[in-house]
């Protein structure tokens, strides 16, 4: 039995991680500040903490004996970035600097590092981890920092570190809230209130979704990989799906609405370094995880 900590462990995906670690016998600590976790995801079996990365004394204490860190704890609003670069640089970037220094400071093995496709801009599809990134909002270079904290703190003081670059994460647990709300639970959201599904633009536009299950495992796989370098691994399904075709999936009346500036048009993973070096690739196949939601949100 490891002692793990889960920063965003009251999240999406910090949820279900912890769910897996606690399930396979591991102690678990959840770090959250419950701006956008909820308290209700989180395990029973976990040891939860009501705390901010951006508080390095207390990441100090929590630390003392854990073997990795599983650091998802975000400000992820993409659209709050660019209307507060300040404040959300000081959770994403000054708190990551504090997780890393915190793991250093208390001999953590291993960190794995939760980043974002947005580090991506117009790049050449499918996306390859070699490319020059080039992010387009705060966020995206939030996340870039991060990586390249990662794998400075592996050159100068041996920290074992692995970024996961994040492409469209879905599954249950994942809400339509927020002022920039991922299309899935958005149309399901809309679906069960009997309303039209908002297809923004032509709706041909693309991205690539991995099922939060899969998200969980490359985790894991990472955390027991001989990965330490810091080294960014995309996780995503190397497929691309449009809104229309999602929007058929659910099923319902739709209305269209236009394009908002400045979003990307088409996104798609390459996952060959992940297949190469954690084992990894996706398992969960898109449509049934869309049944499963629609399961789950009891619409037929």
């Amino acid at each position: 039995m490891s002692k793990c900590i889960v920063t965003g462990g009251a999240g999406f995906i910090g949820s279900h991680l912890t769910d897996a670690l606690i399930d396979d016998g591991h102690e678990v600590i959840v770090i959250d500040n419950l701006i956008l976790g909820k308290k209700d995801f989180v395990n029973p079996k976990a040891e939860f903490h009501e705390a901010d990365i951006r508080d390095i004394a207390m990441l100090m204490e929590l630390f003392h004996g854990a073997e990795v860190v599983f650091h998802l704890a975000a400000e992820p609003r993409l659209p709050l970035s660019i209307e507060d670069p300040i404040g959300t640089h000081e959770v994403n970037v000054t708190g990551t600097l504090n997780v890393f220094e915190g793991a250093r400071q208390q001999k953590v093995k291993k960190v794995i590092f939760s980043s974002s496709a947005a580090v991506y801009a117009d790049f050449s599809l499918p996306a390859e981890e070699g490319i020059i990134t080039n992010p387009e909002s705060p966020y995206g270079l939030h996340k870039y920092m991060g990586e390249e904290y990662a794998h400075l703190y592996y050159e100068l003081f041996g920290l074992s570190t692995v970024c996961l670059r994040y492409f469209n994460v879905f599954g249950s647990r994942k809400t339509a809230d927020g002022g920039y709300p991922m299309v899935i639970p958005f149309f399901l959201k809309q679906r069960s209130e009997k309303k039209l599904l908002t297809i923004v633009g032509d709706g041909k536009q693309t991205r690539d979704y991995v099922h939060v299950s899969d998200v969980v495992r490359a985790n894991i796989l990472a955390w027991k990989s001989d990965v330490v370098d810091g080294m960014p691994i995309n996780i995503g399904s190397g497929v691309q799906v449009s809104v229309n075709e999602i929007a058929k999936m659910i099923g319902g009346d739709t209305t269209f609405i236009p394009q908002r500036p400045g979003e990307m048009r088409f996104v798609q993973a390459n996952i060959d370094r992940a297949k190469r070096l954690l084992h990894w690739e996706p398992t969960m196949d898109f449509e049934e995880g869309i049944k499963e939601l629609k399961k789950e949100w009891k619409i037929d």
